[in-house]
């Protein structure tokens, strides 16, 4: 199911960044065909930095809680692979084994920091990030998506940079390539996408040039776009204004119309289901 969404130029898919199980089930519930088990979510989730400072371990049991949830196919977000090849292929095996569809990797240092903050962004050497690749396709090629992330517009490095790193990756066996840019507008990604030329397709993730509309990626045949961290922000925002009207107020009375009803985390976690269980194996007839 991810193959045919990312790997494909016919038709513009979306991913739904996921963080946890409940974030996974309503994206699905809101008709979202593929999930992104985002770094920056996960990390925030659990009250990490994403820079590194959630394990690759922590990341396998957040995305094992989100596959567990859904019926969707997830693509992870899986930094720079945590080290060098042997660390990646490690990783890929264990999110295989966690019920993944798909890795990205980008070319970046360990420990890496999120592409849209600071200027500290050092890239991987070329031979060596495609090594990682190399060994991830060697290792699940037949279970896993790879997408192989270039982070050369975000370091400043400028197109052709980040067309001579996207021609290695996929010589490396890369399946699709994710074009990353921090600009307000789409006309350095848009730029990358016109000179590539579909060799690989092209997944994007329009965060900061989010005025752009989609039919300019359908006009480029991009082939997927990434909601990257709606969720978690929405949550973040939701949370800190019921937790102020709280605190403030000493009360929940008013803000309880704002809020889910206990009734709809009942129906979207499939109490029922445990219900008729119960009917079932508690109390046989």
């Amino acid at each position: 199911m991810l193959r045919a969404q990312v790997c494909s130029n016919d038709e513009l898919s979306f991913l739904m960044e996921a963080h946890d199980g409940l974030s996974a089930t309503i994206a699905q519930r809101s008709g979202f065909k593929g999930l992104w088990a985002s770094g920056l979510s996960i990390a925030s989730s659990l009250g990490y930095r994403d820079a590194n400072e959630a394990s690759w371990t922590q990341l396998v049991h957040s995305v094992e809680r989100i596959v567990d949830s859904t019926e969707l196919p997830v693509l992870v977000d899986g930094d720079g692979g945590f080290g060098n090849f042997n660390n990646a292929r490690l990783l890929a095996r264990k999110l295989h084994q966690a019920g993944a569809a798909g890795v990205s990797l980008e070319d970046s240092c360990f420990p890496k920091l999120n592409s849209l903050i600071g200027e500290r962004h050092p890239l991987a050497d070329i031979d060596e990030f495609s090594g990682r690749l190399r060994a991830v396709k060697d290792t699940v090629a037949e279970h896993l998506v790879l997408v192989a992330r270039i982070e050369a517009l975000i370091a400043g490095h400028g197109l052709n940079e980040a067309i001579l790193r996207a021609h290695a990756y996929a010589d490396a066996g890369a399946d699709a390539i994710l074009i990353h840019s921090r600009k307000s507008t789409a006309d350095e990604m848009l730029s990358f996408v016109t000179e590539w030329r579909n060799r690989l397709p092209v997944v994007i993730v329009p965060t900061t040039y989010f005025r752009t509309p989609v039919s300019a990626y359908r006009n480029s045949r991009i082939s997927t776009v990434v909601w990257a961290n709606h969720s978690m922000r929405a949550a973040a925002a939701a949370m800190r204004r019921i937790c102020d009207s709280i605190a403030a107020q000493e009360s929940v009375a008013s803000i309880e119309s704002h809020i889910a009803p206990l009734s709809e985390i009942f129906e979207l976690l499939r109490y029922d289901e445990l219900a008729e269980a119960e009917k079932q194996y508690l109390q046989p007839s």
